[in-house]
């Protein structure tokens, strides 16, 4: 709680921040709530952005807006507590939601607050590779924090990857749509994050496939080869990480499109349910990733446990057929005067004939059998 008092009552002050290691983060010196995590700030009135001459202040923009109507969009990567403080208290967003979009490695969720909507979404990014091994990462996460009020839109950004730079620019080449206001960004950035969802999916089932095939593909004498294990337990491991991004992510989209809520404008909140369908149908692509990996490497470990009992049956066949001349060479060892044929001078190629006749008898009844 004391972090939170302290959240509420920070103010930044203006002094020269240091630059991050981000294109298109700008530094700017002026105002209250001005940080150095911002990676874009703008007024948006009739769907169009209002030109400044220079970078704008969370604080200047949001003078304009209730000074001039339509809305504020604000972007930033990873912000301190510090840095995000000044632009909590300018918004008055809760400090529930403000602590979590700081600390980041939340899950998907929605949630209602007096003044604003506060949504979590976590991004996947495929890692391309040239092959699969056990080590391979085959997915990146990173989240995206949005809080939508009245005339404002937030997004708080986590992570290496997820951009949100060409979705602005694509929003902003449709005036009309942008115009709804900050329902609009957060459908737009749903459907951006979903959208990413179905390509990795696209591609994990390739990897899936290519595994599968290594699994069940012949190999000498027309037997499964197998793959290592190690690399199915690693894709399966992926594909739980894929899957802690979109299951939660169901229900709060079902909630944009089934229930009507005064900061999501009707005419947008249709639009969430074709999102929600999306994500439905890859939650049910990812469960069925999961289930198959563990048929596979179910089939796998059974396949190297078959590969063992066959070698085992050989070592078993072999030393039956040394058992023979092993017996004989044993009794014929003994010394005693009296042996059958011990003094025939053919007796001792006949000795071996018989014993190399039952050795070859054997030799082949076992592999008649598939022994051998």
């Amino acid at each position: 709680m004391s972090m939170i008092r302290d959240l509420r009552a920070a103010v930044v002050r203006p002094s020269r921040p240091t630059p991050r290691n981000n294109d298109h983060t700008y530094e700017t010196t002026r105002g209250p709530g001005t940080v150095s995590a911002i990676v874009d700030c703008a007024v948006y009135r009739d769907g169009v952005r209002v030109e400044s001459p220079q970078p704008l202040s969370p604080h200047e923009a949001m003078r304009q807006v209730r000074r001039d109507g339509d809305f504020v969009w604000i972007g930033l990567h990873e912000p301190t507590e510090a840095e995000f403080a000044g632009i909590a208290s300018e918004f008055g967003l809760h400090p529930l939601a403000v602590e979590d979009a700081v600390q980041a490695h939340q899950r998907p969720k929605l949630e209602r607050y007096d003044e604003s909507l506060f949504t979590v979404f976590k991004t996947i990014h495929y890692v391309d590779h040239d092959e699969l091994t056990a080590n391979s990462e085959l997915v990146e996460t990173g989240e995206v924090m949005c809080f939508t009020g009245r005339n404002f839109f937030i997004t708080v950004r986590h992570g290496g990857q997820g951009s949100l730079r060409a979705l602005r620019h694509r929003l902003q080449d449709d005036p009309e749509l942008l115009a709804k206001g900050p329902s609009a960004v957060l459908h737009a950035i749903a459907d951006h994050v979903v959208d990413g969802y179905i390509a990795v999916a696209d591609a994990v089932q390739d990897d899936i496939d290519e595994v599968e095939t290594e699994v069940f593909s012949p190999g000498r004498k027309g037997t499964p080869r197998g793959t290592d294990a190690g690399r199915i337990y690693q894709l399966k491991r992926e594909v739980l990480e894929f899957k802690r991004a979109v299951a939660p992510l169901l229900r709060p989209m079902q909630l944009l499109s089934e229930r009507p809520m005064r900061l999501i404008d009707p005419d947008i909140q249709k639009y969430f349910r074709d999102v929600a369908d999306h994500v439905a149908r890859v939650h049910e692509q990812v469960v069925g990733f999961d289930e198959l990996l563990n048929s596979i490497l179910q089939a796998n470990l059974a396949q190297a446990s078959v590969a063992q009992n066959e070698d085992m049956r050989k070592i078993t066949a072999w030393a039956a057929i040394i058992a023979v001349p092993t017996m004989v060479c044993g009794v014929y060892g003994m010394n005693f005067k009296h042996m059958p044929e011990l003094q025939w001078t053919y007796g001792y190629p006949v000795i071996l004939g018989i014993t190399a006749a039952i050795c070859l008898g054997i030799h082949r009844t076992l592999k008649r059998n598939g022994w051998l």
